[in-house]
């Protein structure tokens, strides 16, 4: 559920206590090993963590006006979610990461980048944090950079190239 809270103080404020708590616990762990090139600010109605314009001029390709968001933190409807857009966009580091996790004998709810939890408890906070600190800004630009190179040298999206293959374009 989008906030329409414009710090992050007021977001966190905004939340019941047992949400706070727990996304404040997960903000700790994130700012503790964050690059010193990100920086956390709110975007889309929830925390985010991005790569600015100072660092990063082009900003997020869809909407260059926005800084380049690396990692995000919201209180949904039904539960808690943390997004990492460098395992979304990188098959090694999200290799790397669901098997990080698989260790950890915590059960992995994740979609494509949106992990979802309801406690911090439900999450292994030393694998969230290395996760982030794998990642710092300048690793995670040249990354990002490097996939839309490749959409641009006429090589389709991975979600375009499979539904071409289910229709049998491919």
């Amino acid at each position: 559920m989008p906030s329409s809270a414009k710090t992050v103080a007021a977001y966190l404020a905004a939340l019941p206590a047992d949400r706070r708590k727990a996304l404040e616990a997960v903000r700790k762990l994130i700012l503790a090993n964050l690059d010193k090139d990100y920086e956390e600010g709110m975007q889309y109605g929830m925390i985010c963590y991005y790569v600015p314009h100072r660092v990063y001029p082009a900003g997020y390709h869809c909407d260059p006006k926005q800084p380049l968001g690396f990692a995000m933190l919201a209180s949904q409807k039904n539960y808690l979610s943390l997004y990492l857009m460098s395992v979304y966009g990188n098959a090694g580091e999200a290799a790397w990461f669901r098997e990080a996790w698989a260790k950890s004998g915590k059960k992995l709810d994740m979609g494509k980048a949106c992990i979802r939890f309801t406690s911090v408890e439900d999450i292994p906070l030393d694998v969230i944090g290395k996760a982030i600190r794998r990642v710092p800004a300048k690793k995670y630009v040249a990354a990002v950079e490097g996939m839309l190179a490749g959409r641009k040298k006429g090589k389709p999206a991975a979600k375009k190239a499979r539904a071409g293959k289910a229709r049998g374009k491919a």
